[in-house]
């Protein structure tokens, strides 16, 4: 398969922020700052604080309202977004290429002046408060984070990014400030642009807008504690729901795992987007037991979770369980044919460069990548990657994670 010609850039300023930029001739630029700080970072009443820092950078800095935050980047016709995960926060911007300086002046204001104004913090509170309650409307969602409570509990990974109702009514102004100077410091930290922009220029609008900042001396990325301990559980609990939600999980491979690349053709297999995925058609087309099945594999810094969803009938739950798990055993009792390998990597491969091919998910893929690995693979190299993995390396790997005894379930209904 051919794509079209990939260049990764990269730099680093003397301050540790790293700059990773892919050259497109596109008229819209998307831009971006990954920094090293999730929910995984928070101990104790801090629970809450990255995921309410990303609603509140907007709120107000040393330099602008938050109407002039907003309107900087709205006003050109530009939008800007930011998202927090388990390990990672991010603030993107797309707009056109002549407006980039003006993304990364902002974000570089926001991440290094916001003043976080009582007034607006108050109001912000309600607004994260109102999402929290929003979960408890959305079963299908709400399972996903008290699955991962019970998986590590009593670990910072397993704790809800949006933090508790206490936590939230209790953050101040000074305590999010105190969490940014340590946790939002220029070594944790990556520019990733993807657009029509020369490394030179980028570098120098960088070293303009982020260069005069220092080192942090916060706990490092390496201090993130001990290696979290999968559990094992088997829960239902009632609830009142039209259909019955089912997630059942295993621990996986880690995002440094050798086994990564097969594990990830695995669960494309099993439960990825296509239609064809073999839990889709065991499940939903063969039998309509449910409207959406799907796996989903997260690779963490020193774990990784598979999943696999189900909202079901609920008469149909336990027939529904039985035909998971035969597909968990058929792939882990019988190699895939060569055939089959090549039309499954074929079809990995496929799902690559589309995603790859619209710009903001570049921008974030890049990102991300630079941020884990210090180097950023291209869709040639994660083509050869995926293409070295064999028949045997898939059963091998699904041997050792598949096995029924290394399962947890979670499930709700009535």
């Amino acid at each position: 398969m051919r794509y079209r010609e990939r260049m990764y850039e990269y730099h680093t300023l003397p301050n540790g922020i790293k700059i990773i930029l892919s050259h497109t001739p596109s008229r819209v630029t998307y831009s971006g700052v990954y920094i090293n700080v999730g929910s995984r970072d928070e101990h104790g009443a801090e629970e809450g604080t990255a995921h309410f820092i990303e609603h509140s950078l907007f709120k107000g800095t040393e330099h602008r309202r938050a109407y002039h935050i907003l309107n900087r980047i709205d006003g050109v016709g530009g939008e800007l977004n930011a998202f927090t995960t388990k390990e990672e926060t991010c603030v993107y911007a797309s707009s056109l290429s002549e407006h980039l300086e003006r993304c990364l002046e902002l974000f570089a204001d926001i991440l290094f002046h916001s003043t976080f104004p009582q007034n607006e913090i108050e109001h912000e509170k309600e607004v994260v408060l109102e999402e929290i309650d929003s979960y408890k409307d959305t079963p299908s969602e709400l399972i996903y984070d008290e699955y991962e409570e019970l998986a590590y509990e009593g670990h910072p990974l397993g704790h809800n990014i949006l933090g508790s109702r206490r936590n939230v009514k209790r953050f101040t102004p000074e305590g999010l400030r105190s969490f940014m100077r340590e946790h939002y410091t220029p070594e944790r930290m990556v520019i990733t642009v993807s657009g029509n922009v020369t490394m030179e220029r980028l570098v120098k609008l960088c070293e303009r807008h982020f260069g005069e900042y220092k080192r942090g001396q916060g706990r490092v990325k390496e201090s993130r504690g001990e290696r979290p301990e999968f559990r094992l559980f088997d829960r239902h609990i009632n609830r009142h729901t039209h259909q019955a939600h089912m997630l059942i999980g295993c621990e996986a491979p880690d995002i440094y795992h050798a086994d990564k690349t097969a594990f990830s053709l695995l669960n494309n297999i099993l439960g990825g987007p296509a239609m064809n995925s073999r839990l889709n058609v065991a499940v939903r087309e063969h039998y309509g037991f449910c409207y959406n099945i799907e796996s989903q594999y997260v690779p963490f810094s020193d774990t990784g979770l598979f999943y696999i969803y189900a909202g079901v009938d609920p008469g149909a739950q336990e027939k529904a369980h039985k035909l998971i798990c035969n597909e968990l055993l058929d792939i882990a009792s019988h190699a895939l044919s060569e055939r089959q390998l090549r039309l499954a990597q074929r079809q990995m491969i496929g799902q690559m460069a589309v995603n790859d091919d619209y710009g903001l998910n570049e921008m974030q893929s890049i990102g991300k990548a630079y941020l884990c690995y210090e180097h950023v693979n291209t869709l040639e190299e994660m083509e050869a990657d995926l293409m070295a993995v064999t028949t045997t390396d898939l059963l091998r790997v699904a041997q050792e994670r598949f096995n029924p005894d290394h399962f947890s379930t979670l499930v709700y209904g009535n």
